[in-house]
This record gives structure tokens, C-alpha cells and sequence, in this order.
């Protein structure tokens, strides 16, 4: 039976001391470990406030669409043009470009 060979490592605050290959792996795996759940934990952290701040400027572009299209169907009223026509189509998603083409025709 062949012996495994020991590996000399230095960890911080202890002195030279001689350890086996699977506790020097060991020791590798668990910083490793500890260093990625700090970075995942920051992550996390920055994606709820990316979230937040996305919720923020959703809710804020609504707002701003709802005004545009207020003002833009009381403005249509009043004109006495065909509004359908005139009008943009304001609507998000993929919907938006099927209506504007259908509006043309």
C-alpha cells in the first residue's frame, strides 16, 4: 500500500504545518465556497434593487402613457380629422406592431 504524499501549506495565522492533499483540498473548497456566497449574496442584493428600481420606472411609464394617451384622445375629439388614423399606436407588446399596420390599411 503507497503512502499518500503530504503537502506543506501555509494558512494564515498558523505556522508552516504539513497537511494531506484531501485536507489542503478541503480547505481550498470551503474558502472557494465562502468567497462564491459573498459574491452570490451581493448579487442577490443588487438584483432586489435593480427589481425595485425597474417596478419604479414601469409604474412611472404607465403613468406617463395613460397621460399621453389622454391627451391625445382629447385632442382627437376636438379635430375634425379621422382620429383612428392620426392616432399612434401606444400599446407595449406584440400586438403593438399587427395594430399599427392594420390602422394603415
Amino acid at each position: 500500500m503507497q503512502r499518500q504524499p503530504i503537502w506543506s501549506i501555509y494558512l494564515t495565522g498558523w505556522s508552516n504545518i504539513l497537511f494531506s492533499p484531501m485536507v489542503v483540498i478541503f480547505v481550498a473548497m470551503e474558502r472557494l465556497n465562502t468567497e462564491l456566497y459573498y459574491q452570490n449574496c451581493h448579487i442577490m442584493k443588487e438584483n432586489e434593487r435593480l427589481r425595485k428600481k425597474a417596478q419604479i420606472l414601469n409604474q412611472e411609464n404607465q403613468a406617463l402613457l395613460s397621460q399621453l394617451k389622454q391627451k391625445l384622445s382629447n385632442g382627437a375629439g376636438n379635430s375634425k380629422t379621422n382620429a383612428p388614423n392620426n392616432m399612434l399606436d401606444l400599446n407595449l407588446g406584440s400586438g403593438s406592431s399587427q395594430n399599427a399596420s392594420n390602422s394603415s390599411n
